[in-house]
């Protein structure tokens, strides 16, 4: 995929692509983070039909008014009415588009990709999460991780995800497929029977293969996620401790130590080893 990935998750499936995402109903935003742009469904407006029709009867009672007074003061009466007409019917689809559940149209191109499967649309999210809460811990890691290559290589480890799923999830169907022909009352010794089965081996050991690769880049963005946030938290507790060490010195008198706190330098290079992993992930 490219430089930028673009993510939608709606109520039937989660679209992946390196372009901007389309919506066959309702109606979605996009918050960027880096080269991650997440099309985010709204909910329905929740407006019914006559609702919508009392809405669009007051806008057009108001324009049919100052069409009759353009037209009288000399104005072309049709192309008065006919700029009413076509703001009514704005306001109109944009409302019955609203009221409408979210649902992203499917992509025709080959880089895109899309997960259908309950399985494989909850990995996705589930790492969509985690990569949120990586770039989270991004601001107070200043010094130690580049956000620049960091974003790359989040961005890049989710769009290799979304291959790999999309690769599971065809497998999927086709180990059904051929769990039904196994079970199909023909003998043991047909030679269709024997050819199913060398198939269904082989399907099985891509199917782990994937499930592999899956959960190695799953397992990358998580441990980013967590090395940050522990550093960060361990950070925080180092802070409380010296404050806490000053705070009694100065009510009980006694001399500060020179070094207090947990020594955190040991910890930044478990940070980086966590991104180094992300990076080759």
């Amino acid at each position: 995929m490219g430089t930028e990935l673009h993510a939608g998750i709606d109520f039937e499936k989660v679209v992946v692509s390196p372009y901007p995402l389309k919506v066959r109903s309702g109606v979605a935003c996009r918050e960027r983070a880096g080269s991650l742009n997440v099309f985010v469904p709204r909910a329905p407006s929740g407006r019914s039909r006559e609702e919508r029709v009392t809405f669009a009867a007051r806008i057009a009672l108001p324009l049919l008014f100052v069409s009759a007074v353009l037209a009288a003061s000399g104005f072309s009466w049709w192309l008065a009415v006919g700029g009413s007409a076509a703001l009514v019917g704005v306001v109109w689809r944009r409302q019955a588009k609203a009221a409408q559940e979210a649902a992203f149209a499917v992509p025709r191109d080959d880089e895109s990709r899309v997960l259908w499967s309950v399985p494989e649309r909850a990995a996705f999210a589930g790492a969509l999460e985690a990569s949120q809460r990586v770039r989270r811990t991004w601001p107070a890691l200043d010094g130690m991780v580049d956000p620049v290559l960091a974003d790359r290589s989040l961005t890049r480890a989710l769009g290799e995800l979304a291959e790999v799923l999309g690769r599971r999830q065809e497998l999927r169907r086709l180990r059904e497929e051929l769990a039904d022909v196994w079970d199909a009352d023909i003998p043991a010794d047909s030679p269709a029977r024997m050819a199913a089965e060398l198939q269904r081996a082989r399907a099985d050991e891509v199917w782990r293969e994937a499930g592999d690769a899956a959960n190695r880049i799953l397992g990358s963005i998580d441990a980013a996620a967590r090395a940050g946030e522990s550093f960060i938290r361990e950070r925080q507790v180092a802070a409380t401790a010296r404050h806490a060490e000053r705070t009694l010195a100065r009510v009980a008198g006694v001399p500060a130590a020179v070094e207090s706190g947990p020594d955190l330098a040991g910890r930044t290079e478990a940070v980086i080893d966590a991104y180094r992993d992300l990076a080759r992930a």
